[in-house]
């Protein structure tokens, strides 16, 4: 692979992020940090969504100006995916003045083409959409079914988007490409939303929301949503109609733009409509994620069950977030929804972190300092079929990868753990030193240990302060590019000493992971 680009949905900016947020962008990362162990150009957008009428209201309701609602809102953003270790390339804010003067260009660009025109229009809005809505849309009450809330009946001077002109062009795109959405089973609900697609609004009169990007020629009208939002992932990488940046030349189109199952229609469908009118090539795959429950509840504030991002951390008093990340990217097969409990959290990183992964790696550390003084010598061969169903979980995780599969990729390193686990239990060191078969016991630990090698490469996105001590701890080249893997990473010589020895990730019910019990 020569390059790989990935994007967020860029978040708005009207309240502050809740594990729903968390969700996309550690499962985003995990993506992100795969793909740099594959490829040396790989980069990772995420941002924040700030105009519009939300945004508007909430500031006149706080009795402060809506850019600074904006960057007080945006740093918290910012802080939560610092503290979950989310290591994006760069921060898009659609206030950005970059941002805001290439959507003027690119709004300029699509009216000279005809592709946008001015109309009069009356319809259903519903701002918690930031979009109009269908009749046909509306639940039996007449309401809008996600915001549950009935849509005002607004009548404007617009412009519009010839969205109907790109509709076939779309309808073949998704037909010819059947992994282009991930899951490949919700294209059919987009063929279904593409059957009675209409043209878009592109623009509100600014007599009722102000607070937009100014549209160029018309200062009566500022640029709406879908044009200001969704050029983010080109304008934040370089692309400018009057010529391009050399970066966004290598990077687009993006690998994979990953986004909630709620707003898959905007990406599936307008935002390729966008990219047609502006000759562009279009992202090679859409991956919608489903939505995280909180106890098998829906997250509502009115049920008081929306969670911070760093709530976790902070009330297990994690120093590090990968038990965090490592649960909430394994939360859910590919496209379904997930799940989070602080009862299952405890349990599931406890039996895969702290007594599968860390456990291991820590006895067999040790073990092998207790019989050889931490020396790997010469004597001690790797044993093939450990090795073999280690090379080939390699190609498995990739595989998963390959298609944004992240659950059943961590599934698939945890299954390499288990059978790591079986082989020491089942060949007994312990009783092989008893009996003075040293180099049966010293071939055992050494297979082990160059098993964690890959263990540790793999679980690096997941988990990249756990990975790196694992490491560390085993001398290993972290470093290595996953389609270069192989066994035999341990090396003959001295490989630790007791001091250096020390667990990768306690469990969260022990006495020194516990503070709780201290106080």
């Amino acid at each position: 692979m020569d390059k790989f680009y990935t994007t967020t949905a860029i978040d708005y900016v009207n309240g502050a992020p809740h594990i729903g947020h968390a969700y996309e962008k550690i499962l985003t990362d995990v993506i992100f940090r795969h793909y740099t162990q594959r490829c040396d150009n790989a980069f990772f957008l995420t941002g924040t969504d700030e105009h519009g009428i939300k945004i508007q209201k909430t500031a006149a309701e706080r009795g402060i100006t809506p850019k600074e609602l904006c960057d007080q809102n945006a740093q918290q953003f910012k802080d939560a995916w610092k503290a979950l270790d989310v290591n994006y390339n760069h921060f898009v804010r659609t206030t950005d003045d970059y941002h805001e003067k290439v959507v003027q260009k690119i709004f300029k660009k699509l009216v000279e083409k005809g592709d946008i025109y001015k109309h009069s229009y009356t319809g259903l809005y519903c701002s918690g959409c930031e979009a109009f809505l269908n009749e046909k849309d509306l639940t039996e009450d007449g309401l809008c079914p996600d915001h549950l809330k009935k849509p005002e009946v607004v009548s404007e001077e617009n412009y519009f988007f010839k969205l109907s002109k790109y509709k076939d062009a779309i309808i073949k795109h998704i037909k010819q490409n059947p992994d282009f959405i991930v899951p490949t089973f919700r294209a059919n609900e987009v063929l279904n939303q593409l059957e009675n697609i209409e043209d878009i609004s592109v623009s509100r009169a600014k007599s009722n929301v102000s607070w937009g990007i100014d549209v160029l020629d018309d200062k009566e009208q500022v640029i709406y949503v879908w044009i200001d939002a969704l050029s983010n992932y080109i304008t934040a990488i370089g692309y400018d109609p009057d010529g391009s940046s050399e970066q966004f030349n290598k990077l687009w189109p993006a690998d994979v733009q990953v986004i909630g199952k709620d707003i898959l229609k905007f990406h599936s469908i307008y935002w390729l409509a966008i990219l047609m009118a502006l000759d562009l090539p279009l992202p090679k795959h859409i991956l919608a994620h489903g939505w995280i429950t909180i106890d098998e509840t829906k997250m509502s504030k009115s049920l008081g069950n929306v969670i911070s991002p760093t709530t976790v951390i902070e009330n297990f008093e994690l120093p590090i977030p990968d038990a965090f990340r490592y649960y909430m990217a394994s939360a859910a097969p590919c496209g379904k929804d997930g799940n989070y409990s602080d009862e299952d959290f405890k349990e599931k990183v406890n039996a895969h972190l702290a007594n599968s992964m860390g456990n291991l790696l820590n006895r067999t550390l040790s073990m092998l300092v207790k019989y050889f003084d931490g020396d790997i010598k010469q004597e001690f061969k790797v044993e093939t079929e450990l090795s073999k169903q280690a090379e080939q979980t390699v190609k498995d995780v990739m595989h998963h990868f390959d298609y944004y599969e992240i659950q059943e990729a961590a599934q698939k390193i945890m299954q390499l753990v288990d059978s790591a686990n079986k082989y020491i239990t089942d060949s007994e060191p312990w009783a092989l030193a008893k009996n003075g078969e040293m180099d049966k016991c010293g071939q055992v630990l050494t297979t082990v240990l160059d098993v964690m090698c890959i263990v540790s490469s793999l679980i690096y996105p997941y988990c990249p302060n756990i990975a790196k001590d694992m490491a560390n701890q085993l001398s290993y080249d972290i470093g290595t590019k996953l389609q270069d893997l192989k066994t035999d990473n341990i090396k003959v010589g001295h490989l630790i000493d007791k001091a250096n020895i020390h667990p990768v990730f306690l469990r969260l019910d022990s006495e020194l992971a516990d503070k709780s019990q201290k106080k």
